[in-house]
């Protein structure tokens, strides 16, 4: 899981030091903002597929399916670092769940009506699938904060 965390903290590198105006500007003509990225990979991401499909968890999987609100909508009323915070909760979840998960295990639930034939057999595909998604959104919000202020996310090679 060391990738995993790798692309969750260049998540929050790439919003360091934003201001609440620039984490909720619309970066794109669709009304994308780097906050409603962050409350989609809260919610559409580790919420959806470790707390639901992995683990099964009945709240979790309640919430979606009882759900018509758009994750990538945040409301004027929650703040950012309320955003912030719903992720953090929702990693540590997540992280708790993969901590003793079998890799080669079905996942406990799977959303039939949402995906059509689509499917993910194994956790390992589901890991690797949040892996690869929240990976790039993460350069979503480098070319993002690029736009907003110019900084660049500096990597390093060896």
């Amino acid at each position: 899981m060391n990738e995993l965390t790798h692309v969750r903290e260049h998540i929050f590198e790439a919003l360091n030091d934003l201001d609440d105006a620039s984490l909720r500007r619309q970066v794109l003509p669709s009304g994308w903002t780097c906050l409603g990225l962050v409350s989609h990979l809260s919610l559409d991401v580790e919420r959806f597929w470790f707390q639901a499909v992995i683990a099964g968890e009945e709240a979790a999987i309640a919430d979606i399916l009882g759900s018509s609100s758009n994750a990538w909508e945040v409301s004027d009323n929650e703040s950012a670092e309320a955003v912030l915070e719903r992720y953090r909760r929702n990693i540590d979840r997540s992280d708790l769940i993969t901590s003793n998960l079998s890799l080669d295990a079905a996942p406990s639930w799977w959303p039939e009506s949402r995906f059509g034939s689509w499917r993910l057999g194994s956790d390992r595909e589901i890991v690797l699938h949040v892996i690869a998604e929240t990976a790039t959104h993460a350069g979503h919000l480098d070319a993002a904060r690029e736009s907003i202020d110019g900084k660049l996310h500096l990597v390093l090679t060896v």
